[in-house]
């Protein structure tokens, strides 16, 4: 079948059976610079480039599915969120988004810290040189080896996630004859306006310890009594893909109350709080998301009213963006392989990847935007889906978008704003092989996650 011979499908079904609107597409080869990292463009051809380098030659390359991860615009945002909250506030990278050794090196350079949750990212940042200083440890269920290993290097901080942590961190620490210096998270009971499986301050879960019925007060307490803790401050995280402050004003109000509670009860006033991270991108063009200024300004004014309001010294600052920072920095590069229309529906665009290599979709209903990378097309857009190569029906990259009615088999569409949580969980079902992740700078592309072969796979089966 020809390029041109493919069915164009319902050209203007704008209202979908799961009841969304998507407003036609006026122009398929625009690109929206809110999902795209900045030195992405096209070039005369029409073809999409990145850091001066056209797809094309990338796919011949590193093959498809890949991430390409702009680097320049990584370091570009780092810079931002540090120059917003300034040298009086600190910003911790979360390293669940993304991380790699890389990464780390990037993030030491341009000043920021590391929030990890696990030991492994704790290995993969103290071996790529992040200070341990500039560590935080999270997790709702460390376990003994990873306090351990995490007290042992001397990590900045160890958020406090339940009481018997409490006492593990503490014996750990003497054991080893430290001084660990802990937060402790609270659970606030703010509902988050995000999908339920990534609000994170609701009572109803598994992290943190409530401030409701005086868990939280009682936290405070027994980490006070121990000699192998310095309690620094109180952490919140209300959860993640959040557009709306309001949540984090009612947030920050009551860890300030409990703060005020506390040189209260105590006369010690805690000098930190971590209002974590969780701030959104824009996945498509109907996003909004607010600047690291706007961001540093607002989380500011909150917390210097409530201290004022509490007469409380105002507490050094902590926030954690991480999707926010690497999300937008990298798209996902798919070779276009069946293509199938269904007649008053839509078109079935079936890549060389899928949910093994973005569960998010999947997962979270999460919505992204596609375009047609190797080329421009004058022809008429069709509604499609975009979905993967694995063996679930749920296996869909992008829900409902437009593309050329001429799209083919070998051509290459891009999806954007693929930095954030897409290789951090990636997996290998159907034995799948994880992509790789290529960093693109000033006209230049090296691996800094190599894809994975069928070797890797054949190699851990010992059986």
């Amino acid at each position: 079948m020809s390029r041109s011979a493919h069915p164009a499908g319902p050209r203007h079904a704008d209202v979908l059976s799961e009841g969304h609107y998507l407003a036609p597409a006026d122009n398929l080869n625009a690109l929206d610079a809110k999902v795209w990292s900045s030195t992405v463009t096209r070039d005369e051809q029409g073809a999409l480039t990145v850091a001066g380098l056209p797809v094309a030659r990338l796919a011949e390359e590193f093959g498809t599915p890949a991430y390409f991860l702009d680097e320049a615009d990584f370091r570009a945002r780092c810079r931002a969120w540090a120059d917003a909250f300034g040298p009086g506030a600190d910003v911790f990278y979360a390293g669940k988004a993304f991380l790699s050794r890389a990464i780390v090196r990037w993030l030491t350079e341009e000043g920021l810290n590391l929030d990890v949750c696990s030991g492994g990212e704790l290995a993969t940042a103290l071996d790529a040189g992040m200070p341990p200083e500039r560590i935080a440890f999270h997790g709702n269920n460390k376990t003994v080896e990873e306090i351990e290993r995490a007290v042992a290097a001397g990590v900045g901080r160890i958020v406090l996630d339940s009481f018997q942590e409490i006492v593990r961190v503490a014996h750990t620490a003497q054991r080893l004859g430290k001084r660990q210096r802990v937060q402790i998270r609270v659970t606030v009971g703010v509902e988050a306006h995000t999908h339920e499986f990534i609000a994170t301050a609701h009572e109803d879960q598994k992290f943190g310890i409530a401030l409701a019925g005086g868990q939280a007060a009682e936290a405070v307490r027994r980490a006070l009594t121990l000699d192998g803790l310095e309690l620094v401050g109180i952490h919140s995280h209300i959860g993640s893909q959040i557009f709306d402050m309001a949540g984090f004003e009612v947030s920050a109000r009551r860890v300030v109350q409990l703060l005020a509670e506390v040189r209260d009860e105590h006369g010690v006033e805690l000098p930190e709080i971590d209002l974590g991270g969780g701030l959104g991108i824009a996945y498509t063009s109907e996003d909004d998301p607010r600047e690291p200024h706007e961001i540093a300004k607002a989380l500011g004014d909150i917390v210097t009213r409530e201290c004022e309001a509490a007469r409380l010294a105002t507490p050094r600052i902590s926030v954690e963006p991480g999707r926010a920072i690497v999300g937008p920095t990298a798209f996902t590069l798919y070779e276009v392989g069946t293509i199938k229309p269904l007649d008053g529906l839509r078109t079935y665009v079936s890549v060389d990847g899928g949910m093994s290599d973005n569960i998010r979709t999947a997962l979270y209903d999460a919505e992204y935007s596609v375009t047609l990378a190797s080329r421009t097309s004058d022809a008429e857009p069709m509604l499609v889906r975009v979905v993967g190569k694995h063996c679930e029906s749920g296996d869909i990259v992008v829900k409902d978008a437009y593309l050329p009615s001429d799209l083919a088999p070998g051509d290459l569409i891009a999806v954007p704003a693929t930095g954030a949580y897409c290789r951090s969980m990636a997996s290998n079902y159907n034995h799948a092989l994880r992509p790789p992740v290529v960093a693109v700078r000033d006209g230049a592309a090296r691996v800094i996650v190599r894809r994975e072969t069928e070797e890797d796979l054949l190699r851990l089966d010992v059986g």
